[in-house]
């Protein structure tokens, strides 16, 4: 992990709120790890945590959605401008561990550090993918690419399959489930792997100020402990968590 300036090579609007930022970066990124991001005129205080969308050995790229003065910040950056990177951080997913036959799935924003995952499987997965309705749907064509199968919900049915996309997946056809996303989905979705004895990995959400360990506000509740989201995850197989 390294601080760095790195120069903005693109940062738009893709969808409701949410938008792309890519920047010069050259060091290996393992999917699923994550950056601290802040700009250099220090508008805040703290840096905020957002997940790796996809990254070449030139660039890496971030899908964050605006929610505060930091993202909103983050958003009024152009092509050129510097902001500071920190990272990458986490432990990110074992690629090596992920064989047979994997669904993805992914829900809101949580569906951003998955496209990494599935670019770096090589076509061996499906993805599957919930949004809240079509105007907050982003990315579907670089999933179609690199997956089986692509599958969306929305909530509403204004695109794909209506409800919810925990209730879409065939969750006995899998070796491996890997999501990301609300809690109260990933929940569901760890119950179903449960009761078909599928192995899961999670991909945690939390606030983060350090991405060190060093303030634990990001705890988590293990079955070995309190762990760090930052540190220890935020991928955490099912069977670690409480």
């Amino acid at each position: 992990m390294k601080v760095q300036k790195s120069r903005i090579r693109e940062n738009v609007s893709i969808s409701h709120k949410i938008y792309r930022l890519t920047t010069d970066f050259e060091d290996q990124i393992k999917p699923g790890q994550f950056f601290m991001l802040k700009t250099l005129d220090n508008a805040f205080l703290l840096p905020r945590p957002i997940s790796v969308n996809d990254a070449d050995e030139n660039t890496v790229t971030f899908l964050y959605r605006t929610e505060g003065a930091g993202t909103t910040k983050i958003s009024s950056l152009r092509e050129g401008d510097e902001l500071q990177l920190f990272g990458p951080l986490g432990n990110g997913f074992d690629t090596e561990k992920l064989n047979g036959k994997i669904a993805v799935v992914g829900g809101g924003i949580g569906i951003a550090p998955l496209l990494y995952l599935v670019k770096s499987l090589g076509k061996r997965a499906d993805a599957y993918l919930g949004f809240r309705d079509k105007d907050n749907l982003y990315t579907l064509d670089e999933f179609q690419k690199h997956t089986e199968k692509t599958l969306v919900v929305t909530e509403d049915g204004s695109m794909g399959e209506k409800g919810f996309v925990t209730d879409y997946v065939d969750y006995s056809g899998y070796d491996f489930v890997v999501t990301c996303g609300p809690e109260v989905m990933m929940n569901k979705i760890m119950k179903n792997c449960m009761e078909n004895n599928v192995k899961c990995y999670v991909s945690l959400e939390r606030r983060m100020a350090c991405g060190m360990g060093v303030c634990l506000g990001c705890t988590v509740q293990t079955k070995n402990g309190n762990k760090r989201a930052c540190k220890d995850g935020p991928v955490f197989s099912m069977e670690e968590l409480l």
